[in-house]
């Protein structure tokens, strides 16, 4: 059975254009239909990657083969002799670790966006061939199969099938390659879009990063059942994201985030990108491999819905910043920071009363991939309240069992019975089997927290490892949580508050809480708040005019809504207890230490 041979050729960087070939050596003699995906594994949104091809053309033995578009991603070639060539111009400026992207600097590519796939054809192995943008001193990082690649990465790859064809992306530019060793297995975290002369601590970042894959490997008895993996970063000014793949992740970051100097204390930023490089690798075990019945195999043309998302990101999520305490990057303080933050997020989103994150698993495709301003009070996310449901969960599995099983047990054997066989878990089927793996019947915690828009039990489950949950009143408008507060709680109290969000240093409103004082004003995202009580809105101190004006002050908001003028009353209120954080319990009993040691680590 002859491959499917692909080239791809950057030919202008600066113009933003690639090239992308694709020769079928025996076409489908009734007309060879070709298929573009319409979104990418990992991310649940229709993104039609076809709108980036500027033409498309196909020939076979030197004469033209006409290609008739069925809709906006499907094409039927002609019948014709011999081998099928068709040849397309794309055009690649995405920003984004779901797309492609090319510029003078650098080249980012996912075959989901540029490969077609011949039906009936896709289960071939598959030839591609990679050139080298003219005339730029570039590297190029993959791992896909070299068959015939030169010392700069260029060249031919090998790849077993169409479906592992576009599950290896594909990062060039002049690279900072850092290799390091984690469990045995061959690691390398490949750099681009690095400032010029800004020092990088590498050799803490490999060390930190080895310990934290190594952390999950652990987690699954040992090192993923791969030969190498890439961490493809992006270093931007100031981007986020991740992407999942068999063997590498794809990753844009703030470049700021990046550790600086080898021995100090690792801060915000620089937590963040270990906590994305975590979330990554976890997928290496939980996605990549255990995956959803649902999505497995999915047609890339159509949505594939399931209400298990809050299992394969939720649970993701949780482990993510877990594993780094777990490895000593963090502190168990720094973790429980971050889970504070995380509450905080779950607590001022109004629309987890009215989806459970079953429901926001499934309507991922139509609502979290297309959130809006209004999006905290119409929905909640199976990220943030799915890492706070698994950490319910975790707690509430050692504590049902006496500490004897815990989440990390189900995770094992998940592995062994649909990672190693490679069924897919069926859709609806983790609580029972998390009941069969530890004994504890989970039905009602299902039904209230996962079915249900109850919050789960935190501060009770958290008590039972020695550690308080403390809610407080926000401080300022930037107070996202997770410390503790400056200020007495009569005091806070006291204090005026309006319920909406501006944009920084901007007048502009971003979004209103639902039932707050601003929305019963009739302000909406989009709108200019331009004062309040008669005193001209300052946007760098806005939240403590409004603050000392106290609560229960009826006030007239003057705002600009469509060009026009508004003016409204409204009444404010206290600022709501939505704010929370986390701390380690000094004086607990011995058996208490144990278990916050054997869920922490160390």
């Amino acid at each position: 059975m002859e491959p499917l041979r692909y080239q791809l050729e950057p030919f202008d960087p600066d113009g933003h254009r690639l090239r992308v070939t694709l020769t079928l050596p025996d076409p489908d003699p009734a007309g060879q239909v070709l298929a573009l995906p319409r979104w990418i594994p990992g991310s649940y949104l229709i993104r039609e990657f076809a709108r980036h091809w500027i033409a498309l053309h196909a020939h076979a033995d030197g004469r033209p083969v006409p290609l008739t578009p069925l809709n906006g991603h499907r094409w039927r070639a002609a019948p014709c002799a011999g081998a099928l060539v068709v040849e397309g111009e794309v055009h690649a400026h995405e920003r984004s670790v779901r797309e492609i992207y090319l510029d003078r600097r650098l080249g980012f590519f996912n075959g989901t966006a540029l490969f077609l796939r011949p039906e009936g054809r896709a289960d071939r192995p598959c030839l591609l061939e990679v050139g080298a943008p003219p005339n730029r001193p570039w590297r190029l990082a993959t791992t896909l199969t070299p068959e015939a690649v030169g010392v700069n990465g260029f060249g031919r790859y090998h790849a077993e099938d169409y479906e592992e064809l576009i599950d290896h992306p594909l990062l060039m530019g002049k690279l900072t390659t850092l290799p390091f060793d984690a469990g045995g297995l061959d690691h390398r975290l490949d750099l681009v879009g690095l400032a010029p002369g800004r020092p990088l601590a590498g050799e803490r970042l490999t060390r930190d990063l080895a310990r934290v894959c190594e952390v999950h490997q652990r987690l699954f008895g040992g090192p993923p059942p791969i030969d190498q993996y890439r961490f493809l970063a992006w270093a931007t000014d100031n981007d986020y994201g991740g992407l999942e793949h068999r063997a590498s992740c794809a990753l844009m970051f703030p470049r700021d985030d990046l550790p600086a100097e080898a021995d100090a204390p690792a801060d915000k930023g620089y937590r963040r990108f270990l906590g994305l490089c975590s979330h990554e690798y976890l997928h290496i075990w939980l996605v990549k491999r255990i995956r959803p019945a649902a999505l497995a195999g999915a047609d890339l043309t159509h949505e594939a819905h399931t209400r298990d998302l809050w299992v394969f990101e939720g649970i993701t999520s949780y482990y993510d910043d877990l594993a780094l305490a777990r490895a000593g990057v963090i502190t168990p303080e720094d973790y429980l920071t971050a889970v504070g933050e995380t509450l905080t997020r779950v607590l001022r989103s109004p629309g987890r009363r009215h989806q459970s994150i079953a429901e926001s698993s499934f309507q991922a495709w139509i609502k979290l991939y297309r959130a809006d301003a209004h999006a905290p009070n119409l929905m909640t996310s199976y990220y943030s309240k799915g890492a706070l449901t698994a950490l319910a969960l975790d707690l509430t599995l050692r504590r049902a069992s006496d500490g004897r099983h815990s989440l990390d047990d189900v995770l094992a054997a998940l592995w062994t019975a649909h990672g190693v066989t490679g069924e897919p878990l069926p859709e609806g089927a983790f609580p029972a089997f998390a009941e069969t793996v530890t004994g504890v019947d989970l039905s009602d915690f299902t039904r209230r927290y996962v079915d249900g828009t109850e919050d789960p039990p935190l501060a009770e489950l958290l008590d039972w490892v020695g550690v308080d949950l403390h809610l407080r009143r926000p401080e300022s408008a930037d107070d996202a949580g997770g410390t503790p507060g400056r200020g007495d709680e009569d005091r806070l109290a006291r204090r005026g508050w309006l319920g909406c969000q501006l944009a920084r240093g901007e007048d502009r409103v971003q979004a209103v809480r639902a039932g707050s004082p601003a929305e019963r004003a009739g302000l909406a995202p989009g709108d200019r708040l331009l004062a309040i009580a008669g005193e001209t809105l300052d946007p760098a101190r806005w939240w403590d005019q409004v603050a000392r004006l106290g609560a229960g002050a009826e006030v007239t908001l003057t705002y600009r809504h469509d060009g026009l003028l508004q003016e409204a009353r409204t009444t404010l209120t206290e600022p709501p207890r939505d704010t929370a954080w986390l701390a380690l319990r000094a004086d607990v009993d011995a058996a208490t230490a144990a278990r916050r040691r054997a869920w922490l680590g160390g």
